[in-house]
């Protein structure tokens, strides 16, 4: 399945090895749930689909924008055994984190390739439970990109940098509901971000 999603280009051209390994530093950070994870443009399943292998304990919500990718995501789900506790939600993640369904009843976000961190923080935070987590792939030479007063706006922490597997995660922790304010309408976040 990833290498079917891989030769549609919705992941990578790297070794899939190496993205597996990266899904698996996902893994390490989520811990032992239960709990609701909800993963941001899940695109061709990573790194959704191998921690929900490997972490049986969650209940997963892939979001997804694009009706394709979210039709293999689908048919991937049933195929790898996962249906019963994996969803793939159709839709831009502004209108699933406005909806009430799905608004503060994650206990993790993870986002791989999602957007910038304005973006990221802006459609995560309002999923999030308080005392939720909000878990981002870095790229390897990363800065600081999580300024602790562009993140508070959404209830957010500052950034904790996280090394598993040899790959940087950004975590941060929802400390306050998110204002009903957010997520604004959808690409409003990349035309006027929050920092």
């Amino acid at each position: 399945m990833l290498t079917e999603a891989q030769r549609l280009g919705w992941i990578g051209q790297g070794p899939l090895e190496d993205q597996l390994r990266h899904a698996g530093a996902f893994t390490q950070l989520l811990g032992g749930g239960p709990g609701v994870v909800f993963d941001l443009g899940s695109g061709g399943g990573l790194p959704a689909l191998p921690c929900a292998l490997a972490a049986p304990a969650w209940t997963w919500i892939l979001v997804e924008g694009r009706l394709r990718r979210a039709d293999h995501l689908v048919s991937a789900c049933r195929r790898l055994g996962l249906a019963d506790r994996v969803d793939v939600v159709h839709g831009r993640a502004e209108d699933v984190g406005r909806d009430p369904a799905y608004r503060t009843t994650a206990d993790v976000v993870t986002a791989r390739a999602f957007g910038p961190p304005p973006v990221v923080a802006e459609c995560a935070a309002p999923l999030l439970r308080v005392g939720g987590r909000l878990l981002v792939s870095e790229p390897p030479d990363h800065v600081d990109r999580w300024p602790e007063h562009g993140v508070a706006q959404v209830g957010l922490s500052s950034a904790v940098h996280r090394l598993a597997e040899g790959f940087a995660i950004a975590e941060l922790a929802q400390v306050a509901v998110c204002p009903d304010r957010y997520p604004r309408r959808a690409g409003r976040g990349v035309r006027a971000p929050l920092f």
